[in-house]
């Protein structure tokens, strides 16, 4: 036996991290884009709670990004349609 215990890596994640994360998807449905991106998974078939994951994931590839860069979080503004004349 070893000197040191080994340590036990988990492959299900952070357990305080997920439910935070899945806190803050689910309260993000109140957010237009987030909804519509929910209602898009909804569209293709997923149930609620696949399309729950979808969107956490979608929100902590976005938080990482942030974090990565360095950067804020803008919303990015809808390009205005242009009247044909």
């Amino acid at each position: 036996m070893p000197a040191s215990p080994r340590k036990v890596i988990s492959r299900r994640g952070n357990k305080k991290l997920k439910p935070a994360l899945f806190l803050s998807a689910f309260a993000a449905l109140h957010h237009p884009r987030s909804r519509a991106y929910y209602d898009r998974k909804r569209a293709e078939g997923k149930r609620h709670n696949q399309a729950l994951i979808a969107l956490t994931r979608r929100r902590s590839d976005v938080l990482f990004a942030m974090l990565r860069d360095g950067t804020l979080y803008e919303d990015p503004q809808p390009v205005p349609i242009s009247s044909a004349a």
